[in-house]
């Protein structure tokens, strides 16, 4: 009696070496690109609701909120129901989510998206009802309602199912009506700030050259890294000055960064990094071990002996040949790339050797493992 089990490790030898530093790039971006106008910002709103008119698909009895709700909603039209005797499963209770736009006026309308707070299948072919919609502060500045769109289904019966996509989450098109505006403030004590997306000094020093050079020396000032001051002259239109200074073309400082997502594989490299000049050899070892498990018995007919396993472990070391690439002074990522294609390494690899790249000082750039 033969039995066999394989175990496969498989590992990458880096090697790496390198010597000085270089440079990032920077290009022209519009300021509206990279930077907004404070108080020119959204607000987020969120609402508890009741959907009605499922196909069996709603909240089962264990969701007892759904059963509350109902019952609070019959209350208010002069139904009293005892909720024992309520049957929720054509109803499922959802939270309402929007984004209320800067700028909204009363009556214009927004999408909202609607998420299955308890144990419903799906959300298809439901009605939302009237669901008030409040901010942080606890104002109503919507109110939602509508049919919902789901982008996918679930069906089944006798113990096999199908679902696409994610039928407990959907969306209302223009379901929400705004029914109050947030007040806005372009303009503080006379001035008006510009905030970058990304903070940095150079970015913002070139920002406030440039306004300056529309509206003249002393008009405006880097703060900090992520804040450049305009002032606002009296009878300027704020409006028109934040759609003219938005058109001002700047230079972006680039910072070179290197994004790596372990769980996925993905990596990303931003086009600012640069490396020093450098050698990578690269090279898989397998190793496999095979355990085959053999019987010893006793002879025939003997009276003394047992049957025992006899296990025979096999050890096989396989090496690929290493490739080596070499990068020279003031190689960029179009040369990082060429060289990680010619080694035809996995992304798993790649994660491998960027992590190798910065720890020997190669790669100049902010590694951000995620």
């Amino acid at each position: 009696m033969r039995t066999k089990n394989a175990i496969v490790y498989i590992t990458s030898i880096l090697l790496v070496f390198a010597v000085c530093p270089a440079g990032v790039s920077d290009q022209f971006v519009k300021v509206k690109d990279v930077a907004r106008f404070e108080g020119v910002r959204s607000n987020q709103l969120i609402g508890y609701g009741i959907i009605v008119g499922l196909d069996a698909s709603g909240d089962s009895q264990q969701s007892q909120f759904t059963a509350q709700a109902v019952a609070n909603m019959l209350q208010r039209y002069g139904i009293t129901v005892p909720l024992a005797r309520l049957k929720v499963k054509n109803v499922a209770a959802v939270m309402v989510t929007a984004e209320l736009p800067p700028f909204v006026r009363p009556g214009s309308k927004i999408d909202i998206t609607v998420s299955s707070l308890g144990d419903a299948k799906s959300l298809q072919g439901g009605m939302l009802l009237q669901t008030p919609l409040q901010a942080a502060n606890g104002g109503v500045y919507a109110v939602a309602q509508g049919a919902v769109s789901v982008g996918g289904f679930t069906a089944g019966g006798d113990g096999n199912k199908v679902t696409k996509n994610h039928p407990t989450v959907g969306r209302i098109p223009d379901g929400a009506i705004i029914e109050q505006s947030v007040p806005t403030s372009l303009v503080s004590n006379g001035a008006m700030n510009i905030l970058l997306n990304n903070p940095d000094f150079n970015t913002a020093v070139r920002v406030a050259k440039a306004v300056e050079s529309r509206l003249g020396t002393g008009n405006a000032t880097a703060v900090d890294a992520a804040t450049v001051e305009v002032k606002c002259g009296d009878g300027v239109n704020p409006t028109n000055l934040i759609a003219d200074l938005g058109e001002l073309m700047v230079t972006q400082s680039m910072i070179a960064k290197v994004i790596v997502n372990e769980r996925t594989g993905t990596v990303v490299i931003g086009g600012g990094v640069q490396m020093s000049p450098v050698a990578i050899s690269h090279g898989n070892l397998s190793v496999e071990i095979a355990t085959e498990n053999q019987v010893s018995q006793p002879q025939p007919f003997s009276n003394s002996g047992d049957t025992v396993v006899v296990p025979q472990t096999t050890v096989t070391a396989t090496e690929d040949r290493a490739h080596l690439v070499q990068l020279n002074t003031g190689s960029t990522l179009e040369d990082l790339v060429r060289a990680l294609n010619e080694l035809k390494v996995t992304p798993r690899d790649i994660v491998a050797i960027l992590q190798a790249l910065k720890q020997a000082g190669a790669l100049h750039a902010e590694l951000d493992v995620i």
